[in-house]
């Protein structure tokens, strides 16, 4: 994984473990996010494209850690504190783009997951469960 630049942004704050006893909520999270970047007038560069263009770094951030590693490696990741480390933060970046990008585009993330879920649960139903309902097209 590449070294950041110091003077690029990554959106997240740099205290990421700031209420380690609290879990906040995804729009606690938001706020935060959306505070942090316009006390550094960030707004006019979070825009739908760039944040999806930095997701996209982002993600791909997180896919090199685990690029050359077999399966076995790959589930034993966390096991090494600096690899797991470095897979955390990838995490984060992940996520705060993602909820940046929802909050631009005013997406509501857990709705639109459990609407997913729905359609999935209805699409791929269960082997066996005899209710006689074929597999819905792609």
């Amino acid at each position: 994984m590449g070294r950041r630049d110091p003077g690029r942004h990554s959106g997240t704050p740099e205290r990421v473990t700031e209420h380690p006893a609290q879990h906040p909520d995804l729009a606690a999270l938001q706020r935060r996010l959306a505070e942090f970047a316009a006390a550094r007038n960030w707004q006019p560069y979070h825009t739908p494209k760039n944040l999806v263009a930095a997701l996209s770094v982002e993600a791909s951030e997180l896919v090199e850690i685990f690029q050359w590693l077999t399966p076995e490696e790959s589930a034993r990741v966390m096991d090494d504190p600096g690899t797991a480390h470095r897979v955390t933060d990838e995490v984060a970046d992940v996520l705060a783009y993602l909820l940046q990008f929802c909050e631009v585009l005013g997406v509501d993330p857990l709705a639109a997951l459990a609407a997913k879920i729905d359609r999935n649960e209805h699409r791929f139903p269960v082997p066996g469960a005899g209710d006689g309902h074929q597999q819905a097209d792609a």
